[in-house]
C-alpha cells in the first residue's frame, strides 16, 4: 500500500487517524495507544512515510509492536513463552576459554545476574560450556511470575529484547531500570562481538547485526514510551 493520506492526527482516545479516518490493525481493530507519548511516536512513523511511497513495515517498528499488543498477544500464553527463556538464559552459559573472553563475560554478565539474585531472591546455576544445566524450579517460577505480571503492551516491548538477546534476566533488568539499553546490548552481543574481533564481519553478518539492533532498539523505545 502506498501513502494516500495528507494528515496524521491523534484522537482524544489516543487513536491514530489519517485524514480524519481511524487507522486499524491488520485484524481491523482500532489502533489506540495506551499513553500519549506512544501515540505521538506511532503517529510520527505514519507522518514519516514519504509521499506516494510504499509503506515499509520495517520503518514502522512501533506500529508493528502496537499491532501485536492489540490483537496478537494473549498475556498468559505469551508471558509463558517469554519466561521459558529463563530455563537456558544466555548469561548462565560461560565460555571455558580463552581467558579474555571468560573475563569479559564475567565483567558484563555478573552484575546483571547478581541484580537478579537479589531482586528475585533466587539462585542461578552457572554452566561452563554449552551443555544444558537446569535452573532450580523456584528460580524458573519466580522469573515466570515477574513476566506474567506484565500486560500485553509491556510484553510486546519486552519480546524483541528477550528473543534477540536470548536473555530473560537481562531484559528484565532493562525493563526495571537496573541496566541501561547499551549495557544490555553489549552483554547479549558479547559472544558475537568476540567472534567478529577474531574473524571480522562480512556483509551478511553486518546486515543481520543492523536488523537485530533495530528491532532491539524498537523494543527498548516502546517500553520507554508506556
Amino acid at each position: 500500500m502506498k501513502r494516500f493520506w495528507k494528515s496524521v492526527a491523534i484522537g482524544e482516545d489516543r487513536g491514530i487517524t489519517l485524514d480524519g479516518k481511524p487507522v486499524r490493525t491488520p485484524g481491523k481493530q482500532p489502533l489506540i495507544l495506551p499513553t500519549p507519548a506512544l501515540a505521538e511516536a506511532v503517529a510520527d512513523e505514519w507522518r514519516a512515510v514519504p509521499e506516494s511511497a510504499v509503506i515499509d513495515p520495517r520503518a514502522m517498528p512501533l506500529t508493528g509492536l502496537a499491532n501485536a499488543a492489540i490483537e496478537r498477544i494473549d498475556p498468559a500464553a505469551f508471558s509463558a513463552a517469554l519466561a521459558a527463556f529463563g530455563e537456558s538464559d544466555l548469561l548462565c552459559y560461560r565460555a571455558e576459554s580463552p581467558d579474555d573472553l571468560v573475563a569479559r563475560q564475567a565483567v558484563l554478565w555478573d552484575p546483571i545476574i547478581d541484580w537478579a539474585r537479589t531482586r528475585y531472591d533466587v539462585h542461578f546455576e552457572i554452566a561452563s560450556g554449552v551443555m544444558h544445566k537446569p535452573q532450580p524450579p523456584a528460580t524458573i517460577a519466580r522469573l515466570a511470575e515477574a513476566v506474567a505480571a506484565r500486560n500485553a503492551w509491556e510484553l510486546a516491548g519486552l519480546s524483541p529484547i528477550v528473543t534477540i538477546g536470548g536473555s530473560l534476566v537481562a531484559a528484565l533488568a532493562l525493563a526495571e531500570g537496573a541496566a541501561s539499553a547499551d549495557q544490555v546490548w553489549r552483554a547479549v552481543e558479547l559472544d558475537e562481538d568476540w567472534q567478529a574481533e577474531q574473524w571480522g564481519r562480512d556483509e551478511l553478518s553486518l546486515g543481520a547485526l543492523e536488523s537485530r539492533r533495530r528491532d532491539f532498539n524498537a523494543g527498548v523505545r516502546f517500553l520507554g514510551l508506556l
